[in-house]
């Protein structure tokens, strides 16, 4: 069956010069983008009964936006005044930047990996061993930086501070695509809770990365095509190759 209408289970690309907008002029196809999954922050009760004092940390450690909004946004809602003294630890840069929606940007205090990845970031946190780290997260995560600082004596307190839940479809919304694109597991989560009944039949489903493909296989899905591979390092490349493929007279 060939590709017609594709669903993006991320939010619409902020940019017009996103790659999916290419693909859907190139090859007539129509791209729609709707999140399954959404993060949403804890109640600060739910907080309270975590019994963690964030002015007892000299230092806060950063995965992502999402950690830094609900971060910024329970000490709002606590009244926990954040010091300036207060230093920040950011995996990418980008992560670091965002932080000036909230404080002044100051490099004596913001520090931040090359790579985006954990382990990159690690140097600078050693340096700066004396610090009380405290590491915002999700509900879902997995032991890498905790196991990470246990293993170099980092002091230091996980806390979680959002969750992410499934993005329900209401009755009025269509679910006619040819094919499915999912970047997390929660997402395939969501796509069987919005849909039990869901039958796959010729609808194609993609999907991002090791753990996504999982959670597809484990649904007892068909999974047609997986990103990233060599040949596709992004799934805007793999899913340009695999609409070519089925689309061609």
């Amino acid at each position: 069956m060939k590709i017609k209408k594709v669903l993006v289970s991320q939010p619409k690309p902020t940019s017009e010069k996103s790659p999916y907008y290419d693909i859907a002029e190139k090859y007539g196809v129509k791209i729609d983008f709707r999140p399954f999954i959404k993060v949403e922050s804890l109640s600060a009760k739910e907080f309270r009964q975590q019994k963690v004092s964030i002015l007892d940390h000299t230092a806060v450690i950063f995965t992502s936006r999402h950690a830094i909004d609900h971060f910024f946004g329970l000490c709002a809602e606590l009244r926990v005044t954040i010091p300036e003294t207060m230093k920040y630890f950011c995996t990418s840069e980008t992560i670091a930047l965002y932080i000036q929606k909230y404080v002044q940007y100051r490099k004596r205090k913001v520090f931040f990996g090359a790579t985006g990845k954990f382990a990159d970031l690690l140097p600078s946190i050693i340096k700066h061993n004396t610090e009380k780290y405290l590491v915002p997260m999700s509900d879902v995560h997995n032991d890498e930086i905790r196991n990470a600082l246990d293993a170099k004596k980092i002091q230091h307190t996980e806390v979680v501070m959002y969750r992410t839940v499934s993005n329900d479809f209401t009755p009025e919304e269509s679910f006619d695509y040819d094919m499915l694109l999912f970047f997390s597991p929660a997402g395939i989560n969501s796509l069987m809770k919005n849909f039990p009944e869901f039958d796959q039949q010729e609808i194609a489903i993609g999907c991002f990365g090791p753990a996504t493909a999982k959670a597809v296989k484990d649904a007892g899905l068909r999974l047609d095509l997986e990103a990233p591979t060599v040949e596709a390092p992004s799934m805007t490349a793999a899913l340009d190759m695999f609409i070519r493929e089925r689309n061609k007279d």
